[in-house]
Protein backbone atom coordinates (compact mmCIF):
# COMPACT_ATOMS: atom_id res chain seq x y z
CA UNK A 1 0.00 0.00 0.00
CA UNK A 2 1.81 3.37 -1.16
CA UNK A 3 1.77 6.55 1.31
CA UNK A 4 -1.42 8.89 0.84
CA UNK A 5 -1.53 12.59 2.20
CA UNK A 6 -4.21 10.98 5.01
CA UNK A 7 -1.14 8.83 6.00
CA UNK A 8 1.31 11.46 5.88
CA UNK A 9 4.06 13.30 8.55
CA UNK A 10 5.43 16.38 9.33
CA UNK A 11 8.24 16.86 12.09
CA UNK A 12 8.45 19.94 13.93
CA UNK A 13 11.84 20.80 16.02
CA UNK A 14 11.57 23.16 18.84
CA UNK A 15 14.64 24.68 19.59
CA UNK A 16 15.00 25.68 23.01
CA UNK A 17 18.51 27.54 24.99
CA UNK A 18 18.13 24.60 27.29
CA UNK A 19 16.38 21.56 25.95
CA UNK A 20 15.63 20.53 21.93
CA UNK A 21 12.86 18.54 21.48
CA UNK A 22 11.97 16.69 18.20
CA UNK A 23 8.55 14.87 17.28
CA UNK A 24 6.32 13.66 13.76
CA UNK A 25 2.78 14.49 13.81
CA UNK A 26 0.54 12.85 11.70
CA UNK A 27 -1.78 15.05 9.27
CA UNK A 28 -4.31 15.36 12.22
CA UNK A 29 -1.83 16.36 14.34
CA UNK A 30 -1.32 13.78 16.80
CA UNK A 31 1.96 13.19 17.97
CA UNK A 32 3.66 9.63 16.37
CA UNK A 33 7.11 9.86 18.21
CA UNK A 34 9.18 12.17 20.22
CA UNK A 35 12.94 13.22 21.13
CA UNK A 36 14.33 15.14 23.32
CA UNK A 37 17.85 16.04 23.62
CA UNK A 38 19.97 19.17 25.61
CA UNK A 39 21.20 22.07 24.04
CA UNK A 40 24.62 21.81 23.32
CA UNK A 41 24.71 25.55 23.43
CA UNK A 42 28.51 25.55 24.78
CA UNK A 43 29.75 23.42 21.46
CA UNK A 44 28.77 25.93 19.36
CA UNK A 45 25.76 26.26 16.64
CA UNK A 46 27.21 23.75 14.42
CA UNK A 47 26.91 21.11 16.71
CA UNK A 48 23.57 21.64 18.03
CA UNK A 49 22.22 21.31 14.45
CA UNK A 50 23.97 18.26 13.44
CA UNK A 51 22.44 17.34 16.94
CA UNK A 52 19.17 18.27 15.30
CA UNK A 53 19.29 16.98 11.72
CA UNK A 54 20.27 13.51 13.19
CA UNK A 55 17.22 13.55 15.19
CA UNK A 56 15.30 14.38 12.24
CA UNK A 57 17.09 11.49 10.61
CA UNK A 58 15.76 8.84 13.25
CA UNK A 59 12.25 10.26 12.75
CA UNK A 60 12.45 10.06 9.21
CA UNK A 61 13.60 6.57 9.21
CA UNK A 62 10.83 5.35 11.61
CA UNK A 63 7.72 7.18 9.71
CA UNK A 64 9.12 7.43 6.10
CA UNK A 65 8.57 4.31 4.69
CA UNK A 66 4.94 4.24 5.44
CA UNK A 67 3.98 7.90 5.23
CA UNK A 68 4.15 11.12 2.75
CA UNK A 69 6.76 13.10 4.20
CA UNK A 70 5.38 17.04 3.85
CA UNK A 71 8.50 18.40 6.03
CA UNK A 72 10.47 20.02 8.43
CA UNK A 73 9.54 23.32 10.67
CA UNK A 74 12.16 24.27 13.16
CA UNK A 75 11.03 27.11 15.91
CA UNK A 76 13.89 28.80 17.19
CA UNK A 77 14.58 31.53 19.72
CA UNK A 78 15.60 35.29 17.84
CA UNK A 79 15.70 37.45 16.24
CA UNK A 80 16.06 35.23 13.09
CA UNK A 81 16.30 37.05 9.58
CA UNK A 82 13.35 34.75 7.34
CA UNK A 83 13.13 33.09 5.37
CA UNK A 84 16.73 32.39 5.58
CA UNK A 85 17.07 31.37 9.02
CA UNK A 86 19.71 33.77 10.16
CA UNK A 87 20.55 34.67 13.52
CA UNK A 88 21.29 38.63 14.60
CA UNK A 89 22.23 38.32 18.28
CA UNK A 90 20.08 35.97 19.88
CA UNK A 91 20.35 37.38 23.61
CA UNK A 92 19.54 33.61 24.70
CA UNK A 93 21.46 31.57 22.05
CA UNK A 94 25.34 33.02 22.72
CA UNK A 95 27.51 32.26 19.49
CA UNK A 96 25.07 32.25 17.01
CA UNK A 97 25.08 35.25 15.45
CA UNK A 98 25.17 35.30 12.10
CA UNK A 99 24.39 31.69 11.92
CA UNK A 100 22.51 30.48 9.11
CA UNK A 101 20.15 27.63 10.71
CA UNK A 102 18.21 26.74 7.66
CA UNK A 103 21.31 26.29 5.35
CA UNK A 104 22.68 23.99 8.00
CA UNK A 105 19.95 21.73 8.15
CA UNK A 106 19.02 21.48 4.57
CA UNK A 107 22.25 20.81 3.37
CA UNK A 108 22.76 18.00 6.49
CA UNK A 109 19.62 16.44 5.52
CA UNK A 110 19.29 16.85 1.95
CA UNK A 111 15.42 18.11 2.44
CA UNK A 112 13.47 21.29 2.38
CA UNK A 113 13.57 23.18 5.48
CA UNK A 114 11.09 25.98 7.14
CA UNK A 115 12.73 28.21 9.62
CA UNK A 116 10.45 30.15 12.04
CA UNK A 117 10.63 32.55 15.25
CA UNK A 118 9.57 29.91 18.08
CA UNK A 119 6.92 32.15 19.52
CA UNK A 120 5.57 32.29 15.94
CA UNK A 121 5.29 28.74 15.61
CA UNK A 122 3.54 28.29 18.69
CA UNK A 123 1.21 31.35 18.12
CA UNK A 124 0.51 29.38 14.47
CA UNK A 125 -0.78 26.37 16.73
CA UNK A 126 -2.59 27.94 19.34
CA UNK A 127 -4.65 30.27 16.53
CA UNK A 128 -5.63 26.98 14.86
CA UNK A 129 -5.95 24.11 17.42
CA UNK A 130 -5.70 25.85 20.82
CA UNK A 131 -7.46 29.39 22.15
CA UNK A 132 -7.80 30.41 18.59
CA UNK A 133 -10.80 28.21 18.85
CA UNK A 134 -12.49 30.33 21.75
CA UNK A 135 -12.90 33.50 19.59
CA UNK A 136 -12.90 32.61 16.06
CA UNK A 137 -11.48 35.12 13.69
CA UNK A 138 -8.46 35.62 11.58
CA UNK A 139 -6.32 37.49 13.65
CA UNK A 140 -4.61 36.89 17.13
CA UNK A 141 -1.40 37.79 19.05
CA UNK A 142 0.00 35.89 21.63
CA UNK A 143 3.13 36.61 24.09
CA UNK A 144 5.50 33.53 25.67
CA UNK A 145 6.30 33.83 29.48
CA UNK A 146 9.46 31.49 29.89
CA UNK A 147 12.92 31.85 30.13
CA UNK A 148 12.39 34.93 27.98
CA UNK A 149 9.37 37.02 26.68
CA UNK A 150 8.79 35.58 23.15
CA UNK A 151 5.54 35.96 20.65
CA UNK A 152 4.09 35.77 17.85
CA UNK A 153 0.61 37.56 15.77
CA UNK A 154 -1.32 36.33 12.87
CA UNK A 155 -3.04 38.69 10.78
CA UNK A 156 -5.56 38.13 8.45
CA UNK A 157 -4.93 34.64 8.63
CA UNK A 158 -1.63 34.91 7.83
CA UNK A 159 1.76 34.67 10.15
CA UNK A 160 2.96 38.25 10.16
CA UNK A 161 6.71 38.03 9.91
CA UNK A 162 7.47 41.85 9.06
CA UNK A 163 10.21 43.10 6.48
CA UNK A 164 12.58 40.83 8.02
CA UNK A 165 11.45 38.07 9.93
CA UNK A 166 11.84 40.17 13.06
CA UNK A 167 8.18 40.57 13.88
CA UNK A 168 6.75 39.75 17.37
CA UNK A 169 9.77 40.30 19.12
CA UNK A 170 7.13 41.50 21.83
CA UNK A 171 9.52 40.56 25.11
CA UNK A 172 11.62 43.99 24.03
CA UNK A 173 9.01 46.66 24.31
CA UNK A 174 11.15 48.90 26.50
CA UNK A 175 8.77 49.86 29.57
CA UNK A 176 11.07 51.29 32.44
CA UNK A 177 13.90 53.99 30.69
CA UNK A 178 17.07 52.96 31.94
CA UNK A 179 15.78 50.03 33.30
CA UNK A 180 17.39 46.46 33.71
CA UNK A 181 20.03 45.49 31.19
CA UNK A 182 18.57 42.86 28.58
CA UNK A 183 20.80 40.21 26.57
CA UNK A 184 19.14 42.16 23.31
CA UNK A 185 21.51 45.20 24.11
CA UNK A 186 18.55 47.27 25.58
CA UNK A 187 17.42 48.27 28.92
CA UNK A 188 14.23 47.62 30.79
CA UNK A 189 12.31 45.49 28.45
CA UNK A 190 9.90 43.48 29.01
CA UNK A 191 10.86 40.38 29.17
CA UNK A 192 13.40 41.76 32.17
CA UNK A 193 9.87 42.46 34.45
CA UNK A 194 7.42 39.39 33.16
CA UNK A 195 9.40 36.42 32.53
CA UNK A 196 10.41 32.99 34.53
CA UNK A 197 13.72 34.48 34.99
CA UNK A 198 12.51 37.88 35.83
CA UNK A 199 10.70 36.45 38.73
CA UNK A 200 13.31 33.99 39.92
CA UNK A 201 15.77 36.75 40.09
CA UNK A 202 13.22 39.05 42.16
CA UNK A 203 12.73 36.57 44.54
CA UNK A 204 16.89 35.98 44.79
CA UNK A 205 17.00 39.10 45.79
CA UNK A 206 13.99 39.91 47.95
CA UNK A 207 15.87 36.31 49.49
CA UNK A 208 19.12 38.32 50.40
CA UNK A 209 17.08 41.51 51.47
CA UNK A 210 16.39 39.58 54.99
CA UNK A 211 12.55 40.46 54.83
CA UNK A 212 11.25 37.25 52.90
CA UNK A 213 11.88 34.38 55.23
CA UNK A 214 9.89 31.98 53.61
CA UNK A 215 11.49 32.72 50.00
CA UNK A 216 14.89 32.37 51.76
CA UNK A 217 13.58 28.77 53.04
CA UNK A 218 12.72 28.10 49.82
CA UNK A 219 15.83 29.42 48.03
CA UNK A 220 18.00 26.94 50.93
CA UNK A 221 15.90 24.17 49.93
CA UNK A 222 16.39 24.49 46.11
CA UNK A 223 19.32 26.98 45.43
CA UNK A 224 17.76 28.32 42.13
CA UNK A 225 14.08 28.87 43.22
CA UNK A 226 12.13 27.96 40.53
CA UNK A 227 9.11 30.03 39.33
CA UNK A 228 6.85 26.60 39.80
CA UNK A 229 7.89 26.66 43.75
CA UNK A 230 7.67 30.41 44.24
CA UNK A 231 3.70 29.52 42.61
CA UNK A 232 3.15 26.99 45.22
CA UNK A 233 4.60 29.21 48.02
CA UNK A 234 1.94 32.23 46.93
CA UNK A 235 -0.68 29.80 47.09
CA UNK A 236 -0.15 28.67 50.43
CA UNK A 237 -0.82 32.25 51.37
CA UNK A 238 2.76 33.70 51.41
CA UNK A 239 2.46 37.23 50.98
CA UNK A 240 6.36 38.20 49.60
CA UNK A 241 5.62 35.83 47.22
CA UNK A 242 2.06 36.94 46.00
CA UNK A 243 3.68 40.25 45.67
CA UNK A 244 5.93 39.38 43.10
CA UNK A 245 3.40 37.65 40.86
CA UNK A 246 1.42 40.56 40.94
CA UNK A 247 4.07 42.98 39.86
CA UNK A 248 5.13 40.89 36.98
CA UNK A 249 1.32 40.79 36.28
CA UNK A 250 1.16 45.05 36.06
CA UNK A 251 4.51 44.89 34.03
CA UNK A 252 2.38 42.39 31.63
CA UNK A 253 -0.26 44.83 31.85
CA UNK A 254 1.89 48.03 30.40
CA UNK A 255 3.26 45.75 27.49
CA UNK A 256 -0.04 44.55 26.54
CA UNK A 257 -1.23 48.31 26.64
CA UNK A 258 1.49 48.94 23.60
CA UNK A 259 0.00 45.92 21.81
CA UNK A 260 -3.71 46.03 22.26
CA UNK A 261 -3.33 50.21 21.92
CA UNK A 262 -1.51 49.41 18.49
CA UNK A 263 -2.92 46.46 16.85
CA UNK A 264 -6.98 46.24 18.00
CA UNK A 265 -6.54 42.63 17.49
CA UNK A 266 -10.12 40.62 18.89
CA UNK A 267 -7.70 38.10 20.67
CA UNK A 268 -4.39 37.91 22.98
CA UNK A 269 -2.94 34.92 24.18
CA UNK A 270 -0.58 34.39 27.21
CA UNK A 271 1.37 31.19 26.36
CA UNK A 272 4.88 29.40 28.18
CA UNK A 273 5.41 28.40 31.18
CA UNK A 274 4.91 30.75 33.34
CA UNK A 275 1.39 31.01 32.38
CA UNK A 276 0.40 28.42 34.72
CA UNK A 277 0.58 30.98 37.19
CA UNK A 278 -2.36 32.39 35.74
CA UNK A 279 -4.38 32.79 38.49
CA UNK A 280 -1.86 34.85 40.52
CA UNK A 281 -0.73 37.35 37.93
CA UNK A 282 -3.62 38.18 35.59
CA UNK A 283 -5.85 39.61 38.41
CA UNK A 284 -3.01 42.70 38.35
CA UNK A 285 -2.67 42.11 34.82
CA UNK A 286 -6.32 43.15 34.27
CA UNK A 287 -6.05 45.96 36.84
CA UNK A 288 -2.83 47.34 34.90
CA UNK A 289 -4.85 47.33 30.88
CA UNK A 290 -7.97 49.11 32.45
CA UNK A 291 -5.88 51.95 33.85
CA UNK A 292 -3.46 52.43 31.37
CA UNK A 293 -4.97 50.79 27.99
CA UNK A 294 -7.57 52.82 25.86
CA UNK A 295 -8.35 50.77 23.76
CA UNK A 296 -9.05 47.80 26.51
CA UNK A 297 -11.74 50.10 28.31
CA UNK A 298 -13.00 50.84 25.37
CA UNK A 299 -13.48 47.24 24.06
CA UNK A 300 -13.59 45.25 27.21
CA UNK A 301 -15.47 41.88 27.72
CA UNK A 302 -18.14 41.67 30.23
CA UNK A 303 -16.35 39.26 31.88
CA UNK A 304 -12.88 38.40 30.63
CA UNK A 305 -13.11 34.64 31.80
CA UNK A 306 -15.66 34.87 29.02
CA UNK A 307 -14.59 35.42 25.65
CA UNK A 308 -16.91 37.64 23.33
CA UNK A 309 -17.34 38.73 19.68
CA UNK A 310 -16.24 42.38 19.13
CA UNK A 311 -14.24 42.51 22.01
CA UNK A 312 -10.38 42.45 23.48
CA UNK A 313 -10.52 39.06 24.51
CA UNK A 314 -7.13 37.83 26.54
CA UNK A 315 -7.14 34.60 27.58
CA UNK A 316 -4.31 31.76 28.61
CA UNK A 317 -3.05 29.26 26.08
CA UNK A 318 -4.41 25.89 25.58
CA UNK A 319 -1.91 24.01 24.28
CA UNK A 320 1.03 24.26 27.20
CA UNK A 321 4.41 23.09 26.26
CA UNK A 322 3.09 21.09 22.98
CA UNK A 323 2.40 24.72 21.25
CA UNK A 324 6.01 25.39 19.81
CA UNK A 325 6.63 22.05 18.84
CA UNK A 326 3.02 21.78 16.99
CA UNK A 327 3.46 24.85 15.33
CA UNK A 328 6.69 23.71 14.10
CA UNK A 329 5.31 20.79 12.52
CA UNK A 330 2.36 22.82 11.10
CA UNK A 331 5.34 25.24 9.29
CA UNK A 332 5.75 22.85 5.65
CA UNK A 333 2.41 22.71 5.75
CA UNK A 334 0.62 25.86 5.77
CA UNK A 335 -0.69 26.00 2.47
CA UNK A 336 -2.38 22.81 1.92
Amino acid sequence: MSASRDASFSIGVDLGGTNLRVAAFDSEWKRLSYMALPTRVAAGPEAVAADMAGAVRSLLGEHAPKREFRGVGVGSPGPLELPAGKFHQPPNLPGFDGFELRAALESALQRPVVVECDGRAAALAEWKLGAGRLVPGDSMCMLTLGTGVGGGIVLDGKLWRGMTGMAGENGHIALVPDGLPCGCGGRGCLEQYASATAIQRAAKKLAASGGAPAIARLQAEEGEIAAKSLAALARSGDLQARDLFAELGGFLGMGLTALINTLNLPLYVIGGGLVSAWDLFAPSMFESLRRLCYVYRLSQPADPARPAPRATNLVPAVLGSEAGLLGAAMLPCQND
